[in-house]
């Protein structure tokens, strides 16, 4: 017998507008409607949210860490059920557990650990992102040198094996070691191919773009920028409709003027996304941890090599929205729909995720008034509350 649950007492963002005094009816782990609460049947389970905003899940497309994990250190599926719950508590309903440049055999103990958390129906669980190796050693940011290489044919073996297998899954290239063939070859079979780490040029990037690629890896880092006689990467990025960009918004990554002016120039119907670039700082007071046998310090908000290099950073979904709609005085549809409905947009899982429509998973979180949090909900079921 299916349980239908309704949520009440608090404002409904369905991702295009807001409904007042209405009721979220979840039935099966699906969205069955948005109504007026007064039309509700008196048998139906009612949840009172007591007040605040109901919104969708947040979606973040590159996640490399949290709750003290790294899924380069543990490439496992209790490391990626570890990551998801971790970032459960800051509104993220899915995921995409992000691998850093690494061995060849830990890319492969991550694509297995991969198909493992599927099969275990892990909440919040997407599918993969591989960051690498297949970069530019110019533009390599905190990913280690020594294993940036070229893509070869058994890379794209072992991407294929996952054809079919994730909700999404998102691969990070650099022409300098991915050949446009290579790249049309795994946006054919499905991959979301994403440009990041490289030195190329605006003509280069707008072929890769063509032949399939269809995001770009956070806008402004460890890309070549934009200039008035070479555009580059970021040129491309917003002058190239097709394209969708991630943008990790913590005022450290990138100035906030300049995340103004990108989404002011970028022309769709591509949109520009949150994601977090978050570390396996999230959740935890960590002061330092490891990546490749290398120490990253966490100071004031940053993560850095010794060096100071960036390396990924220190913040979660709903603190990216606050500083979108806060900071840069984005209305907060907008800023709400940079975290669910863009994403959705971009690995092509729109039409069921992003938004709280009829059909639509039940991936929800609830929010005080002040942007902060009560609970999320993933496939109608609660993961976790804010007491």
């Amino acid at each position: 017998m299916t349980t239908r649950k309704a949520i009440t007492g608090a404002r409904i963002f369905d991702g295009t507008i807001w409904h007042e005094g209405a009721a979220l009816v979840i039935a099966s782990g699906k969205i069955e409607s948005v109504l007026p609460a007064a039309h509700l049947p008196s048998d139906m389970e009612i949840i009172d949210a007591g007040g605040g905003l109901v919104v969708p899940g947040f979606i973040d497309l590159q996640v490399n860490g949290g709750g003290g994990v790294l899924l380069n250190e543990e490439p496992t599926a209790e490391g990626i059920r570890q990551i998801c719950a971790a970032h459960a508590k800051f509104g993220t309903t899915a995921l995409l557990p992000t691998l850093i440049t690494d061995t060849p055999e830990i890319t492969a103990r991550t694509v297995a650990a991969g198909k493992l958390a599927k099969a275990a129906d892990i909440p919040g669980f997407l599918g993969l992102h591989l960051e690498g190796p297949h970069l530019s050693v110019a533009r390599k940011g905190a990913h280690d040198p020594r294993l940036i290489r070229p893509m070869e044919e058994k890379d794209i073996e072992l991407i294929l094996t996952c054809q079919g297998k994730f909700e999404a899954m998102m691969i990070t290239i650099a022409p300098e070691n991915v050949t446009v063939d290579q790249a049309g070859r795994l946006a054919q079979a499905g991959f979301t191919v994403s440009l990041g780490h490289t030195e190329t040029s605006y003509e280069t990037a707008r072929a890769y773009a063509e032949a399939g690629a269809r995001t770009v890896t956070h806008l402004f880092n460890a890309m070549s920028s934009l200039g008035h006689r070479e555009p580059g990467l970021v040129g491309a990025a917003l002058d190239t409709g097709t394209l969708h960009a991630g943008l990790i918004a913590d005022g450290i990554h990138v100035h906030p003027a300049s995340m103004q002016v990108a989404l002011n120039a970028k022309t769709g119907p591509g949109k520009v996304f949150i994601v977090t670039d978050a570390m396996s700082t999230i959740g935890t007071e960590l002061e330092s941890f490891t990546l490749n046998g290398r120490k990253i310090l966490r100071r004031d908000g940053r993560l850095t090599l010794a060096d100071g290099t960036l390396a990924g950073a220190d913040i979660d979904m709903i603190s990216s929205v606050r500083f979108v709609h806060r900071t840069l005085g984005l209305p907060l549809e907008e800023a709400l729909r940079m975290a669910s409905a863009y994403p959705a947009e971009a690995v092509r899982i729109a039409d069921r995720k992003g938004s709280l429509k009829t059909g639509f998973d039940a991936d929800f979180v609830i929010l005080t008034d002040d942007l902060g949090m009560k609970s999320t909900w993933i496939g109608g079921n609660k993961l976790y509350q804010n007491y």
